[in-house]
């Protein structure tokens, strides 16, 4: 049986949210919010998320676009932070999600900057810029968990809680789809889930 799946996105990004829905065919319980909750008080609307849609799920999808970053402003990005802080929060009645990222195409080349060469090890890392300028610090300090180990000059995927892909790897068919889900799902067990921050700095 599938993961329990809760959705996380900016209305602008709705059309990637349905296409994960109606086109891929993956194996997973969708715990996402496809309707609107009828009310102006953010605390409702909030608790309604979290006992009606996040409590049972078990990883949760960030969809990261053009206005995913922290400088979006406090009010426009209050539910995807709330979101990301339910999903993170591990207690009695909500254990923690794992976190799942899918860069959208409009903002790849602000994210995946090529490599670069180290003067510490001599080799070549990536450089992918998740950082305030791109995502919600939520996202970020749980992808670039500090401190590093001593003697690391970089983040393996066992130094990192959150999972990343490309939208393109993510939706190349629901075998590929389901394998990151799988990923993430698998994190809330790992070590590194000791060093998740639910509301970091």
């Amino acid at each position: 049986m599938g993961h329990r799946v809760f959705i996380s996105h900016k209305r602008e990004n709705r059309s990637y949210k349905n296409y994960i829905q109606d086109n891929l065919g993956v194996d997973m319980i969708d715990k996402s919010l496809n309707e609107a909750i009828d009310s102006d008080d953010e605390d409702y609307i909030m608790k309604k998320i979290r006992e009606d849609y996040l409590s049972d799920s078990t990883v949760t999808i960030f969809l990261i676009g053009l206005h995913s970053s922290e400088y979006e402003g406090e009010g426009e990005q209050v539910y995807i932070k709330r979101e990301l802080q339910a999903s993170l929060y591990n207690g009695k009645a909500n254990s923690r999600n794992g976190i799942l990222g899918i860069v959208l195409p409009d903002i790849y080349d602000r994210i995946y900057k090529g490599s670069y060469s180290c003067d510490k090890c001599m080799g070549n890392h990536n450089h992918v810029a998740i950082n305030d300028d791109t995502v919600i610090k939520e996202f970020s300090f749980n992808y670039y968990i500090k401190p590093l180990a001593e003697g690391k000059c970089s983040w393996s995927e066992d130094d990192r809680y959150c999972v990343l892909v490309k939208w393109d790897d993510f939706k190349k068919d629901s075998d590929s789809a389901e394998e990151y889900i799988n990923r993430a799902f698998d994190k809330r067990i790992h070590l590194i889930a000791e060093k998740v921050k639910v509301y970091p700095k």
